[in-house]
């Protein structure tokens, strides 16, 4: 094969749901595909789906909605690094005016400062229309470096990502500060929903969740994440949407929280690191865009609005996955049984790729 050869990898696909979000900012029902090797996420998403939709919809919410490029300077000490970052604080217009001209939708939010001996780290926060904007961010950090360099020569580069940003790794930064969109999806189930269409009780939940989530997640030294599985659908609605699958590193980073409302279930997932676009590099293939625009998130609307439809679709898939595995796992066996069963039909089948049908 040749190096100008270009192929599409085929991989399993199936749409799950509806999924029923009640949002402020979504109201709909919204069938969605998952692409993946992992069969028995379909049925078992979708489960978590008709559950939730029996319990009235998922509320799903954006906090924070920007992405980041860091850029790395040296000073010739601690100290004139230090007063570098104090007066940029005066140039917030001058920067903000200097990444507007780099992009027709990159737009300056702020930044965040670590200075590491004589390094000087920046870590720009941007708005990028409904792109992703790794490249968008990468260009304006690029001309905010060179400005920076400009004013203040005793300054050096060192280069145009230092690693605060933080790009497709783990790490306490993003947790706290957000890179992509910081969702929040959260359902309350009654204990007869829980009971009927998941085969467990609240209580049983919500004591999985301490135990294996929250406790077993700080034994195992876990950053800033307390989930079972969130990578699984992450990486499902990433390939059959076209985004960069690399950012389910720092995208499965996340939390479960989940407490007793009476005798109901409050359940909820929190991911500070939802990075998704839909427009960009991987939305023109046919498949892609056939998905998005099932979903509504290829839509005429303001620039932005169609990615973060999608986010708030994206952490609402999440909370279905991850309620779905914990009720699973609180009855003995039930994981291994399903996991064989439906593995064992699925390979005594022959699977086209990219298949569009629901489960």
């Amino acid at each position: 094969m040749t190096s100008e050869a270009t192929t599409v990898a085929a991989i399993p696909m199936h749409f799950i749901g509806p999924v029923k979000i009640i949002g402020t900012e979504l109201n709909d029902e919204i069938h969605v595909p998952l692409a993946t090797f992992e069969t028995p996420l379909w049925p078992s998403t979708n489960r978590g789906a008709r559950a939730t939709h029996a319990a009235g919809g998922i509320q799903a919410s954006i906090l924070f909605d920007h992405m980041t490029r860091s850029v790395v300077l040296e000073a010739p000490s601690g100290l004139e690094a230090i007063q570098v970052a104090h007066t940029l604080e005066e140039q917030q217009a001058t920067l903000a005016a200097l990444v507007r001209t780099t992009s027709r939708f990159a737009r300056l939010k702020d930044w965040h400062v670590q200075v590491v001996g004589k390094l000087l780290y920046l870590r720009f926060a941007l708005t990028t229309g409904d792109a992703s904007g790794h490249n968008m961010v990468t260009k304006a950090a690029d001309s905010l470096l060179h400005w920076i360099l400009k004013n203040y020569p005793r300054l050096s580069y060192v280069s145009v990502s230092g690693n605060l940003c933080c790009d497709k790794k783990a790490s306490a930064v993003n947790g706290l500060l957000g890179r992509g969109k910081y969702v929040v999806a959260e359902v309350v189930i009654s204990a007869a929903i829980c009971q009927k269409m998941l085969r467990t009780t609240p209580q049983k939940i919500v004591d999985l969740n301490v135990k294996k989530n929250l406790l077993g997640s700080i034994a195992a030294g876990s950053i800033r994440s307390a989930n079972a599985h969130f990578a699984n659908m992450l990486l499902g609605l990433y390939l059959a949407t076209g985004q960069d699958a690399a950012n389910i590193v720092e995208g499965s980073q996340g939390m479960v929280h989940c407490e007793l409302q009476n005798n109901d279930l409050y359940f909820s997932v929190t991911l500070p690191n939802i990075i998704v676009g839909t427009v960009g590099n991987g939305k023109d293939l046919p498949f892609v865009k056939q998905n998005l625009t099932a979903m509504g998130c290829l839509n005429e609307r303001e620039p932005g609005q169609n990615s973060r439809r999608l986010a708030l679709i994206t952490g609402a898939v999440v909370l279905c996955g991850e309620l779905s595995l914990l009720a699973a796992q609180t009855n003995r066996g039930e994981l291994v049984h399903s996991h064989m069963v439906l593995e064992r039909q699925h390979n005594a089948v022959v699977h086209s790729s990219l298949v569009f049908e629901g489960t």
